[in-house]
Formats: C-alpha cells, sequence, structure tokens
C-alpha cells in the first residue's frame, strides 16, 4: 500500500481503482502541477525527500524523529492526516519508534502535529483491509458527485 492509496481511499474510491490499475490522469491536472510545484519549491533547506519501500515522504528529520509533509491546502486535512499516520506506521514497522508527524501549508502558513495512536494502528488495518477489498473488483466503483470532482485528474473518465 502507499501513501497515494491512503489518500485516494478517502477522497475517492473511484480515483483509488483506476490510479492503482494504472490508469494515471494525474499528467494532466494543473491542481496536481500546482501541488507538486508547491511542495518542490517550498522548505528547501528543509527537503529531502526519501523513499521507503512503497512510500515518499516529503521530508524526515532524523534528529527530531519528524515527518513533514508539504499540502497545497487544508480541504483535504483528514486525508493527509491519515496519510501521515500510515507513515509513522511504516517507519514504526521498520524499527523506528517516537516517530511523529508534521503536515506543513506554506500557503495558509499553518502547521498541524499529528501522532500516532494505538486506536490508529486498527483503522489503518481496516483501512488497508478496505482498500485491498476495492482493489480486488473487476469494474471501479461507481461515480460519487462530489463538489472537489470538477478539479479532479480524473474527471473525464468520470463524466465525459
Amino acid at each position: 500500500m502507499t501513501g497515494t492509496q491512503i489518500a485516494y481511499y478517502f477522497i475517492c474510491e473511484r480515483k483509488l481503482w483506476l490510479f492503482t490499475h494504472k490508469i494515471d490522469m494525474e499528467h494532466n491536472s494543473d491542481v496536481v502541477a500546482m501541488g507538486k510545484f508547491i511542495s518542490d519549491s517550498t522548505y528547501q533547506r528543509k527537503k529531502h525527500e526519501i523513499r521507503i519501500d512503497n512510500i515518499v515522504l516529503d521530508n524526515y528529520d532524523a534528529k527530531t524523529k519528524t515527518i513533514h509533509e508539504v499540502k497545497k491546502s487544508d480541504k483535504m486535512e483528514e486525508t493527509h492526516i491519515w496519510q501521515v499516520k500510515y507513515y509513522i506506521k511504516v517507519l514504526k514497522e521498520k524499527g523506528i519508534d517516537g516517530v511523529k508527524g508534521k503536515i506543513d501549508y506554506p500557503k495558509l502558513r499553518q502547521t498541524v502535529e499529528v501522532e500516532l495512536n494505538p486506536g490508529d494502528e486498527k483503522k489503518l488495518m481496516e483501512i488497508n483491509n478496505s482498500i485491498n477489498y476495492i482493489l480486488k473488483k473487476e469494474t471501479p466503483p461507481n461515480v460519487i458527485n462530489k463538489s472537489y470532482c470538477k478539479k479532479c485528474s480524473y474527471y473525464d473518465l468520470c463524466y465525459i
């Protein structure tokens, strides 16, 4: 499982299914490009992207054991929080205890602290099972028809 899959699970199961089945529309999205630009151009002194198995951390400070994720907007904050909780869980499974997370919203000049507790670990296991169930379906889940769909990189696949 990846951090992107965790995020898409919260945003849209159809998007999760399409993305995981190698139907990638994000290269056509101005919204995705803007988010990538913000992530790439913010906190340059701290920029240390790290790949661990199937996850990519925007930044990890080994001294403070802090994961930093940079996000464009807080509109999907719950999604961001669960993505960071998943990253903390992955590091914990690798033997790194005491990790915490911070979600940085540079445009808003805000930071959200994230910690993982035992109840979160149980919920992440349930999320993993749900994701596996969704991905085993032969066809993608139905369109969800939310207001944010209009800005989604998969909009054309769902509505046109």
